[in-house]
């Protein structure tokens, strides 16, 4: 049986092709899923510009040169040998712009499993769970596009939100966001403003101010050429989504002593110059969500995942407001996607949800 792949040259992300291949016939104790439908967001174009120093391009190998990218969707059992996983049940998961993935399940249980394959033994666990939608508490059938849009995005806002307001003394007065119109960021914005206790500010581009604006996540919006009117009455904290040094250096020097923490979590202006930039105040630290879920969930247990799913599926019909999802299908439309999300032409308030049937 015949298959297809989307694959990336690493060291130049604008060259793709799809690349025809043969499907080999199941292992024992392998499922081969049908992948359905996949959102693409800035967060993908991160994982390939990160690809070779944070391993994702190791999740679904592809020829030397070439990466195959990962996104998050919804895919359907075609062949099992397993029992309890049979063919026609959905999971939602990791997943390569392909017809079709082979797992190797271990660890089978009501919610989902994982994925065993040697090649991802050693990659982050996070990225290698699959969760079944029959049995998923974060699952909602109404609102599938925002899963596939924001579930990975809002974990990472929740948990930065977590590390954000625990155990700080003294508490954050004002947290900074850069690239406000990310949907990492507006994931985010949203826990904070539930929380309450601070002041959020986002900083954008022009372009993209009166959507930030638009979303009513932020006390004020300001943009990059603004930045010399940043002041804060307490202590504050960055979190820097674009990945631009000179952003990062005019943050530290504007706010000075009253910037305590400073957190960088992605890099949504991938080509940009990052070079590092002399800094006052507190060192930058990386921000990795699944080694510090795995550290909070042994330290307070199940309680705080299933505090997240709650208020993810609080989140679903919170997005939908904000943004709008868009389905496309076939080659030629994902090709187009891949383009236009490299190029920041996909504007903040749409989702771009594709299938290649």
């Amino acid at each position: 049986m015949s298959c297809v792949d989307f694959i990336i040259r690493k060291d130049d992300l604008r060259q793709t092709l799809w690349q025809e291949c043969i499907t080999p016939p199941l292992a024992e104790g392998a499922v081969r899923l049908k992948i359905d439908a996949f959102a693409l967001t800035a967060n993908n174009v991160t994982y390939a510009a990160f690809g070779e120093m944070m391993h994702y391009w190791q999740f679904f190998p592809a020829d030397k040169g070439w990466g195959r990218v990962p996104v998050w969707g919804f895919a359907t059992v075609t062949q099992s040998s397993l029992a309890g996983i049979e063919p026609g049940r959905r999971v939602y998961g990791y997943l390569p712009i392909s017809e079709t993935l082979d797992v190797m399940p271990a660890a089978i249980g009501k919610a989902g499993f994982t994925d065993s394959m040697p090649h991802r033994a050693d990659l982050a666990h996070f990225y290698n769970l699959y969760h079944f939608t029959d049995s998923d508490p974060a699952y909602d059938a109404a609102y599938e596009a925002q899963q596939m849009l924001f579930r990975p995005l809002y974990a990472t806002g929740w948990w930065l939100k977590d590390t954000l307001t625990r155990k700080t003394d003294p508490a954050l007065a004002q947290i900074i966001l850069s690239s406000a119109s990310s949907k990492t960021a507006l994931a985010l914005a949203h826990s904070l403003k539930t929380q309450g206790d601070c002041e959020t500010i986002g900083l954008t581009s022009p372009g993209n101010r009166s959507f930030v604006e638009s979303t009513n996540l932020y006390a004020r919006t300001l943009v990059y050429e603004d930045l010399a009117s940043l002041s804060s009455d307490g202590p504050a904290a960055y979190v820097d989504f674009i990945g631009r040094p000179e952003v990062t250096q005019g943050v530290h020097e504007t706010l000075g002593d009253a910037l305590r923490r400073s957190i960088i979590v992605g890099a949504t202006d991938w080509e940009g110059d990052r070079t590092p930039r002399q800094i006052t105040g507190p060192e930058p630290e990386f921000f990795f969500v699944p080694d510090y879920a795995m550290n909070r969930i042994a330290e307070d247990g199940p309680e705080l995942p299933e505090a997240m799913n709650r208020d993810l599926r609080a989140f679903y019909p919170a997005s939908q407001a904000i943004i709008s999802p868009e389905k496309h299908v076939g080659r030629e439309a994902i090709d187009r996607a891949w383009q236009d999300t490299l190029e920041r032409r996909v504007p903040p308030d749409r989702g771009l949800i594709l299938s290649l049937t």
